[in-house]
């Protein structure tokens, strides 16, 4: 009868350990980004009017849906079309609240504090407890080498950064890939910098001198600009840094013989070249270069499930 036990724990314990394999692959899916859809060629969208004070420079469209009123336009340089109230200018309004929808609902949420200033954040979706977010001295996003990594945050009201702030870009983040929820209106601070699409529910205004690579969509309120840089490039993939290759030893020249007819020398045999697509180093489970990982707490696991299973065995088989 104990062999028989020892018997049925086996097949338990086998599926127990590939279950804790297969869960990581599930637990480590990355967000998608936000489809922009038609408001994708935008840098500026707004609901009810656009005011710009001073020499302002936007790349990209600028669109304004039900409002009329494009107040300072003759200050603006614009490398894109102008949309005032017409259907290109609608059609991207109702993408602008579909995208905001799609946002506000991103999950699984980590809460952080409201201030952001000094922090490093790597991809997923952050909210506050007290419901905003502000940017005083410089955010880093952390894309940890994938440049298709998303970062999404997302307020209950307001979004404040300060003078002088700045939003900076690391390991191959992307400004193509971040997002910024607002459940009422963001401000940006004169002379900072900041980075992502702005989805506000009602205005935003950019301080004198403030310079942004994104967008700036307000769906029902204004676009305040003064003497600022709006830039909605090409979303290009971040090339990785390739590794230094090793510079190949010269082939020696062949000394001037005063023979008619020197001996050739024998040429050196060719080292083997490496098998394109595997490490030439040793790899562990944490490894990069390989083409999965798995945490080593999941072998760590293993190992001490299979050292039971093979247990319960030698004392089935010490008991027959």
């Amino acid at each position: 009868m104990k062999t028989l036990h020892g018997r049925r724990y086996m097949p338990l314990l086998l599926t127990v350990l590939l279950v804790m394999m297969a869960v990581p692959a599930v637990s480590m899916a990355a967000q998608p980004p936000v489809d922009l859809r038609s408001t994708s060629s935008f840098a500026i969208l707004a609901g009810s009017t656009i005011t710009n004070t001073g020499a302002t420079t936007v790349t990209g469209d600028i669109g304004l849906y039900p409002g009329t009123s494009f107040a300072g336009r003759e200050g603006v340089t614009i490398s894109g079309a102008v949309h005032l109230t017409d259907d290109v200018a609608r059609i991207a309004k109702d993408d602008l609240v579909t995208a905001y929808d799609d946002a506000a609902g991103r999950a699984p949420v980590t809460r952080i504090p409201t201030e952001l200033g000094g922090t490093v954040l790597t991809p997923g979706v952050y909210d506050s407890a007290a419901g905003a977010f502000q940017i005083t001295g410089t955010l880093t996003l952390d894309a940890q080498g994938d440049p298709d990594a998303v970062f999404v945050f997302k307020t209950e009201s307001t979004l404040i950064t300060a003078s002088a702030s700045n939003v900076s870009l690391l390991n191959g983040a992307r400004f193509c890939r971040i997002f910024w929820q607002v459940g009422s209106s963001a401000t940006l601070g004169a002379n900072s910098h900041f980075v992502g699409h702005i989805f506000a529910l009602t205005s935003i205004t950019a301080a004198t001198g403030a310079t942004v690579q994104g967008q700036l969509l307000a769906r029902n309120g204004a676009v305040t600009l003064d003497t600022n840089t709006i830039i909605n490039g090409i979303c290009a993939a971040a090339s990785p840094s390739p590794s230094p290759s090793p510079s190949p030893s010269p082939s020696p020249s062949p000394s001037p013989s005063p023979s008619p007819s020197p001996s050739p020398s024998p040429s050196p045999s060719p080292s083997p070249s490496p098998t394109p697509g595997l490490p030439t180093t040793g790899v562990g489970p944490d490894d990069p270069n390989m083409p999965w990982q798995v945490p080593t707490g999941i072998f760590v696991v293993s190992a001490i499930l299979l050292a039971a299973a093979l247990k319960l065995r030698a004392a089935s088989t010490k008991q027959r």
